[in-house]
């Protein structure tokens, strides 16, 4: 993320919970994925990746429409 929507998130919040509930999991995805990350994942792991990807992208995309909102 930008460092204009970090600003923004922070911002938003201390007055938005769902906000800072969507941000502090989408933190938590991204280090997943970090610890998913190997030169040679197998078949589950794979899996996984993909899924915490699709969740971290849900996440995101209701991030945006969050600070959409209110820019």
């Amino acid at each position: 993320m930008e460092s204009t929507e970090l600003d923004l998130i922070r911002h938003l919040s201390a007055k938005n919970d769902e906000l800072r509930h969507l941000y502090a999991q989408h933190q938590k995805y991204e280090g997943q994925l970090s610890s998913l990350t190997v030169r040679h994942p197998s078949e589950s792991e794979l899996r996984e990746i993909a899924r915490v990807k699709r969740l971290k992208l849900r996440g995101k995309d209701r991030i945006q429409a969050i600070l959409a909102s209110h820019r």
